[in-house]
């Protein structure tokens, strides 16, 4: 059955983990590569591979993003999957399992286990996460969100939970955090729904973030591992607020 589920992913500069990806996809019968201006080796890493069919196009915000690739697909049960994400050999023998008896109502949430510099992390908000990433796409697909998108689940939709996990390459080198930081930010400070704020309140709003990392969700728990996420917490804020404040001077 998992020939007739198609993968769905968003790319762009992936190339140090998309072979990886691939590489545990190739039971599917269709992987849709939805490319947004790669200028490394990620285009040439997805044609090695038959079952992938490769598109290019703009960047809409991820959830509009996922939302047109998702469109591109050949099959209608569809998982969705980042470009540093590998499913479980474990997980995708519960899930060929379980897609005989599916019901177009249901979806599949995963577990996501996220590394930081080869190793899991465990607290700082990290663990414990749980996604919708397997979907009927008549039924289910992404909403609007420009940044943390997410699969829109109604009352009435019933969740699966499966053995195994997708094994989540969050991040292999620490500048991959200042990349992110700035990309997001840009994204939501584009955002008319973003309060504007004066700075005392968007250092507090920083700090605070900080506090919520390290302390609430227990990140010191994660060493040092869990200062550097506490930290990358507080810088977003911190510039996605500051950001939307002098966005119109």
């Amino acid at each position: 059955m998992l020939s007739e589920l198609s993968a769905v992913i968003i790319t762009r500069n992936a190339s140090a983990t998309l072979g990886r990806t691939l590489d545990s996809l190739e039971a599917l019968g269709e992987v849709v590569v939805y490319d947004n201006g790669s200028i490394d080796g990620t285009l040439e890493i997805a044609r090695r591979y038959a079952n992938v069919s490769l598109h290019q196009g703009d960047f809409l915000g991820f959830g509009p993003t996922k939302r047109h690739a998702v469109s591109l697909a050949r099959n209608e049960w569809i998982v969705s999957l980042d470009a540093d994400e590998a499913p479980t050999s474990r997980w995708l023998e519960a899930l060929d399992g379980w897609l005989p008896t599916a019901d177009a109502d249901q979806v599949v949430e995963v577990r996501r286990e996220n590394w930081l510099l080869g190793k899991p992390v465990h607290y700082s908000g990290w663990g414990n996460d749980w996604l919708v990433r397997v979907f009927h796409r008549q039924r289910h697909n992404f909403n609007d969100a420009m940044v943390h998108e997410s699969v829109k689940v109604a009352k009435s939709t019933s969740v699966v939970r499966l053995d195994g996990c997708l094994e989540h390459l969050a991040v292999t080198e620490l500048g991959q955090f200042l990349d992110k930081i700035n990309r997001y930010s840009d994204i939501r400070a584009k955002s008319d729904a973003l309060q504007v704020y004066p700075v005392a309140v968007i250092l507090l709003k920083s700090m605070f973030a900080f506090l919520r990392t390290y302390l609430l969700k227990r990140g010191f728990l994660d060493g040092w591992r869990g200062l550097v996420i506490a930290v990358a917490n507080a810088n977003g804020v911190f510039w996605k607020y500051m950001k939307r404040r002098v966005r119109d001077i």
